[in-house]
C-alpha cells in the first residue's frame, strides 16, 4: 500500500470507520476506474457508514437515496409533482404554465445538478424489483438525462462517487454487475473487532473487552441462531453493560442483557433451551475451536 501513487490512494478511512486494507483498495479502484462501487456483506458490517465516512474522507458532500420495494428508476432522477400542479391550478396559487416549477430533482438529479462533486449512496439496492438495476445503468453510465417534460437536459458537472449496498436479498442483473467494482465485507475477526470496538468505547478494560468478545463470537457461532448478532449490536451491548456496572467475572457466568444482541424469539428460546439442556459457555478462546486460534 505504500507504494500505491498518491493520485490513487483518494480514501485511506477516518478515525471514526476502520476499514481493512481489501475495502480500502475497492474504494480506491472504483474512484479511479469512475465505477459505482457495489458493497455486500450481513447486516451491521457497515455497508451504509462506508459511504458517510468517505464523504467525511474525501471532504464531499453526501446524498443518500435509501430503497424501498415500491422504488423506480425515475424516482432517483426526477418527479413530475402533477398533484400540486392541479391543486395550483384549482386554487389559483402559482404559475401553472411553467412546468419547470413542478419538476423535483431526485436523489441522482440533485448529485447530478450540483456545483461540487459528491457522493452518492443507493442503498439496499436489491430491496427493489428485478429490473431496477438494470434501470439505473444508463444514467450512471453516461451521467446525464432529459427530463421528458421540459426537454431539459441535467448534466453532471463532476462525476459523483457511487456507492450501493446490497444485502444480498435478490441476485442483481449481470449487466448491472459489470459496471461496478465490487467488494464483500467479511465479518470483523476478533483482532479488527477490537479496534472497532475502540472507537465507540475508547479505554474499555481488556479482560472484560476479552470476555465479551468471547461470548459474542461463541453466540455467533451458534448453528441454531436465525439471526446473528452484528458489530451494532456489539457496540450496543457494551454500552448496556458499562452503564450496568457488570463486572467481567459477571460474565463469565451468563449473557446479561441478551435482548441486546438476540433480535428476535426463536433465538432467546434457542438460547435458553441450551441453558435447559446444561449447556456450557465458553471459558477461553480454544473453547471455540481452531478458527480463533491459529
Amino acid at each position: 500500500m505504500n507504494d500505491w501513487n498518491d493520485d490513487f490512494l483518494r480514501f485511506s478511512g477516518t478515525e471514526g470507520y476502520i476499514t481493512s486494507p481489501s475495502l480500502v483498495e475497492a474504494v480506491n479502484a472504483a474512484i479511479a476506474l469512475e465505477r459505482p462501487l457495489l458493497i455486500k456483506g450481513e447486516p451491521g458490517t457497515g455497508k451504509t457508514l462506508l459511504a458517510q465516512h468517505v464523504s467525511e474522507g474525501l471532504g464531499m458532500p453526501m446524498e443518500q437515496w435509501h430503497i424501498k420495494s415500491t422504488s423506480k428508476a425515475q424516482d432517483g432522477l426526477y418527479v413530475y409533482d402533477t398533484v400540486q400542479r392541479l391543486n395550483d391550478a384549482r386554487f389559483g396559487d402559482g404559475d401553472v404554465s411553467d412546468i419547470r416549477t413542478y419538476i423535483r430533482l431526485g436523489p441522482i438529479g440533485r448529485v447530478f445538478a450540483a456545483e461540487e462533486r459528491h457522493v452518492l449512496l443507493i442503498d439496499e439496492v436489491d430491496k427493489a424489483d428485478l429490473e431496477f438495476p438494470n434501470d439505473i445503468l444508463l444514467e450512471l453510465d453516461e451521467m446525464r438525462f432529459t427530463v421528458m417534460e421540459t426537454g431539459d437536459e441535467v448534466k453532471a458537472r463532476q462525476r459523483p462517487i457511487v456507492l450501493i449496498t446490497s444485502n444480498n436479498e435478490k441476485e442483481l442483473p449481470d449487466a448491472f454487475l459489470r459496471r461496478c467494482v465490487f467488494h464483500f465485507i467479511e465479518f470483523p475477526e476478533p483482532e479488527l473487532m477490537k479496534r472497532i470496538v475502540d472507537v465507540h468505547h475508547p479505554h474499555l478494560d481488556t479482560t472484560l473487552l476479552d470476555k465479551v468478545l468471547l461470548k459474542f463470537y461463541w453466540l455467533r457461532e451458534q448453528s441454531e441462531l436465525r439471526k446473528k448478532p452484528s458489530t451494532s449490536e456489539l457496540i450496543d451491548w457494551i454500552s448496556v453493560l458499562l452503564r450496568s456496572g457488570i463486572s467481567a467475572e459477571q460474565i463469565e457466568e451468563q449473557i446479561p442483557f441478551l435482548g441486546s444482541l438476540l433480535k428476535n424469539e426463536q433465538d432467546t428460546e434457542a438460547l435458553q433451551a441450551y441453558d435447559d439442556r446444561g449447556g456450557r459457555y465458553p471459558e477461553s478462546w480454544q473453547d471455540l475451536g481452531p478458527r480463533y486460534n491459529n
